[in-house]
Parts: C-alpha cells; structure tokens; sequence
C-alpha cells in the first residue's frame, strides 16, 4: 500500500494519548494454565481441519490482546503497522525468472543461504498484496522467523513490484495462475528433497487459495496460509468505495499508476479495449482494473473480472493443509466475505478470525506495536506441525519399506 497524507495526522493521536498498563502477572498466569488445545473465547476458530491442527499451536490458549490505543481503530491500526513497524535488514539475492510467455517475475533469496542450509530444509514461497513486496516489513518480519527456524525462504515479487522488470506489456492479476504455477515448479525442481510449502497475504493470498485448489492433489505444495484474504472480490469492491477505505484506494492505484507509468511504453501498440491514459492516470484500483487488467486476461468487464476471481469458490477444491487468518474488522478485506461454510467442511481447512487486527496490522502479541505481527507465531507452529508431521511420515513410510525388504530377504 502506497503511503498517504493522512499518517502525520494519525500519528499525533496515537501519540498524545496515555497507554495503558500491561496486564497484571496475576492475571497473565490465569491465561496460561488453560489447556493449549482449546483456543481462547476472543477468537473464533473453526474448520474442518480443527481437531487435526489445533494441537500445532502454542499460542492460541492466550487471549488476543491488542495493543492500547494504537489497535482501538482499524483505520488507525491499518496505517500504524505500515508506516510505524520496524522493517528487518535482509540481504537478498535476487533471481529474474522468466516465464513460458516471456515476462518476468523477481525471486529475492536470502544470501547465503545456499552455502548455510542444507538441501532437504523446508523451503517457504511468500506472495505479498498488491504491488507489495520484498521490501515490505511484514514479509520481512515473516522470512526472518521462518529463517531462525531453518527454513529456506524465498519472496515472489509479482511483474514490476519489488522494483522488478515488465518484459511484456501484461502485469498481474488476482485471476492469473500461470506466474505462481511456474515459480512452485522452479523452486520445487530446484531444490527436489524439500518439503514446500507458500504463505501469502491480501491479493497474494487470494492467488494463493486459487492455485491450491486449480493444482488440487497433484499439489506440489505440503501446506499453506492465506492471510487477510479478500475472497470475494465482488464485496471487496463494494466496500472499498466507501467511506474511509477510498483513502486506501487512492493509495494503491497511485501504486498501479506508478509501476505502470514506468513500463508505459510496451503498451502503447496494444490493440483491443485497452484505455493506456486511464490506466496511467488512474484514480482508483477499479479503474485501472477496467482500463487493463480485466482486458489483459480477457473479462467483458471489470465486474465480470472480480466475480470470477475471488478465492472463496476456491476453498471446497483445497487438497492441501490450509490455515486462513482474517481479522474480523480488516477495511479491505471484508469479513462478510469469509467462505465460513465452505472452510467447515472441508477436511483440510482452518479458520481462525481475531476480533481486531486491521488490514495487515494485527498488532498485538509480544512484539506490538513495532515488531512482527500476531500472526508470525502462530504461522510457523502450523508450519512446523506440518513439516514435522510430514517427516514423521516420511520417516516411518521409508522404515517400513526397510521392514518389507528385510522379510523378503
């Protein structure tokens, strides 16, 4: 998201008020004597998946607290976690991968991480929102926690984001699988002994849902998390127009226009409805979706483009372990929009919503209000339930292959 005028006159709000003390020790130690499998009454989780993945958590149990004044509004909190939280040091090696049509997408990887994890080390794929990136500070906040754990990590900046080349005058789309297809098959033959798994967040999450259920069980991916999610686009769309949140919508066209601006020229012969100064001067991301993207990938409109590129029809196709963590007041990301009924039926499915949290905020947890988000925590002990677990199996699978031969011997 685009940075916007309005933070200087948050800022002295957030500021200017008292903050509350922490909780009491007494209090504190009431929480952590509940039983870590049954998650705690101020957060609704459900799924058909929960007796399955509930045992991975270690934080669930405790309440979700957000942070005093900062989190009291979801405006406020939105804004705060992207202009306030700290954003990690990470040197990245980066990888321009080209794709079977000719475009490209930028593969930043750890340095050094080739001479100091093995082959076999599970390896993360992180999608950012829209015209996110690398260099934003909750995928960073994200690839580090991951990397303690000796993960191998790997962010997929989307054509033109993260400050990466346009070869061909397409960009992305929440209805395109072809760039996500391609970037699982190259990290997966890369490194072939390693469990994969993906994380994405907003539109990136969006692509991800999508790309689980298009891949259904021939999936390469052992498992992943979709966070702050819009689904259903359609709702996403109406939402955005309204009120405050034409505040974020300004913001990120301005980011669309700007990525576009730069690669302009390999539009210019495009045939077709193609609205190229609509586009360039865009004041919405509803305008730019209907002055290019919806015709790029060939949608009669751009209503046409949101009713058939959301992710909540996606959910029922899911083969794969699949953990959702939406915040019940996100702006862009309407709760109303949440596939619910979907997610508990389907065996592979998890659902968690915090009653605060915001669009990419969530600040709360030990780290608020300027390190990670609520998230990260709980986003790797499901990951490392399903590494472990997928080990486990593994394990035992080759053991009695081990047993079988022995006998026929």
């Amino acid at each position: 998201m685009a940075k916007v005028s309005i933070a200087g006159l948050t800022t002295k709000h957030l500021f200017s008020t008292p903050i509350p003390a922490t909780p009491s020790f007494k209090l504190l130690t009431r929480y952590t004597t509940m039983s870590a499998t049954q998650p705690h009454p101020s957060l609704d989780v459900s799924g058909g998946a929960l007796g399955s993945f509930l045992p991975a958590f270690t934080t669930l149990h405790r309440p979700y607290e957000s942070y005093p004044v900062v989190a009291s509004n979801t405006h406020v909190e939105t804004i705060f976690a992207y202009y306030f939280r700290s954003t990690p040091d990470v040197r990245f090696r980066r990888e321009c991968l080209r794709t079977k049509d000719n475009g490209t997408v930028s593969l930043d990887w750890v340095a050094g991480d080739d001479r100091n994890l093995s082959p076999n080390s599970p390896t993360l794929i992180l999608l950012p929102g829209l015209t996110g990136g690398s260099g934003d500070s909750y995928v960073r906040h994200m690839l580090l926690r991951a990397r303690k754990k000796g993960w191998r990590v790997v962010v997929f900046n989307s054509r033109g984001c993260g400050h990466g080349p346009v070869t061909t005058p397409q960009f992305y789309s929440a209805s395109f699988m072809g760039d996500v297809s391609e970037v699982v098959e190259h990290v997966s033959s890369r490194y072939p002994d390693a469990n994969l798994y993906a994380a994405g967040w907003s539109l990136g999450a969006n692509i991800l849902v999508r790309y689980l259920a298009q891949e259904s069980s021939g999936c390469r991916l052992s498992g992943a998390v979709s966070l702050c999610n819009p689904f259903n686009l359609v709702v996403a769309d109406e939402d955005f127009r309204k009120g405050f949140n034409k505040v974020y919508d300004k913001s990120l066209s301005s980011s669309l226009s700007r990525i576009f601006k730069k690669h302009a020229l390999l539009f210019e012969e495009m045939n077709g409805e193609y609205n190229i100064p609509a586009a360039a001067n865009c004041k919405s991301v509803r305008e730019f979706d209907e002055a290019l993207t919806r015709v790029s990938f060939g949608f009669k409109s751009v209503d046409d483009y949101y009713s058939k590129s959301g992710s909540s029809e996606s959910i029922q196709h899911v083969c794969r372990p699949l953990l959702c963590i939406q915040a019940a007041n996100d702006p862009i990301a309407p709760a109303r929009g949440i596939p619910r009924e979907d997610i508990k039926v389907n065996s592979n499915c998890m659902l968690i919503v915090t009653p605060e949290g915001g669009h990419l905020g969530w600040i709360a947890g030990d780290e608020a209000p300027f390190g990670c988000p609520w998230t990260d925590p709980v986003v790797m002990d499901f990951l490392e339930y399903l590494e472990k677990t997928k080990s486990n199996s593994v394990s035992k699978s080759e053991e009695n292959s081990h047993t079988l031969q022995a006998t026929v011997n």
